[in-house]
């Protein structure tokens, strides 16, 4: 069996000492007064080799401290329940799905029942006819156990394939909303969230993403690889009181406020807040908590550091 790539092997090993350095940080945290919890924190670190490749987060709705996590294409269809210190608590096979290339997922709560969506939406190479979103109950127990979906959605977009690796439910405006990965400005597109019957449904556009931070000519120049990547849009979720889109690049956190009653399309064309984030092995999970006052977010190697920000 032949060895990990060499540029591989070095970036673990570089992940590997930035994770001891990592857990020594974390064993020092304190509780802090709440009005000093401003800015990032780190809450835990993935270690678990089962937790590798991690490119979907969400917080649960029925169990305190779960976030709900998945692995990308190539892994067995399933979820992770994962404490928010970054512990496994329990592996959940998806049954009655094919998994090509999970890439985010979204909590919410519909008629008194609270469930996960999992879109399987990635399409690196641009040759996908049509994609699926499923959506399962969480489960009463966070234990190894079998879900299987409570409904699922297929769906193409309007205008050829495109990839995508960010959505985020609005459960009162009965909508999910689908974001671009590669396209500047990234387009945010719409589908129901329990559309009649079965049939392939088509995406709508409600509008493009503005004030996303382009990289500047001195970027380009040092490091022209990343910067081309550091604008892709891998994540986003929407606040629990329904107020604020947060949209996560490789390298930059975006909150989309909205007033009032407006739709998303409206609050996106306007210039968003961002901060950058901090270090990540390919930011490609986040999440809201709970309560709507932070949010988790994680890489997709392991060793990664598992940050809590309160934006």
């Amino acid at each position: 069996m032949p060895g990990p790539h060499p540029r591989k092997y070095r970036l673990r090993l570089a992940f590997a000492m930035l994770f001891a350095m990592a857990m020594a940080a974390c064993s020092r945290e304190q509780p802090v007064p709440e009005d000093e919890q401003r800015g990032t924190r780190l809450a835990g670190v993935l270690i678990d080799p089962q937790l590798d490749e991690i490119s979907g987060l969400a917080a649960s709705r029925r169990h305190p401290d779960v976030l709900w996590m998945h692995d990308d294409g190539g892994n067995p269809e399933r979820l992770f329940a994962v404490s928010t210190r970054g512990a496994r608590l329990a592996t959940l096979r998806v049954e009655g799905v094919t998994k090509t290339d999970w890439e985010d997922m979204a909590s919410f709560e519909l008629d008194g029942r609270d469930y996960l969506l999992i879109a399987d939406t990635g399409d690196n190479g641009g040759l996908r006819r049509s994609l699926q979103l499923h959506i399962v109950e969480e489960p009463r127990r966070i234990e190894n156990a079998r879900l299987r979906p409570a409904w699922s959605i297929a769906f193409r977009w309007p205008d050829g394939a495109r990839d995508c690796e960010a959505v985020a439910v609005d459960a009162k405006a009965g909508q999910i909303l689908l974001i671009s990965k590669r396209r500047q400005p990234p387009e945010l597109f719409s589908l129901p969230l329990r559309p009649r019957g079965t049939a392939l449904q088509t995406a709508t556009l409600l509008g493009r993403l503005q004030g996303v931070p382009q990289p500047d000519a001195e970027a380009v120049r040092r490091n022209p690889q990343r910067a081309r990547l550091d604008s892709q849009v891998t994540s986003a979720d929407i606040s629990p009181d329904g107020r604020t889109l947060a949209v996560m690049t490789y390298r930059w956190l975006l909150l989309y406020g909205r007033r009032g009653d407006e739709s998303w399309g409206d609050a996106v064309a306007r210039a968003p807040r961002f901060e950058l984030l901090p270090w990540l092995p390919q930011a490609e999970a986040l999440g809201w908590s709970l309560d709507g006052r932070h949010l988790y977010a994680t890489g997709e190697f392991i060793p990664a550091p598992l940050y809590r920000i309160t934006p």
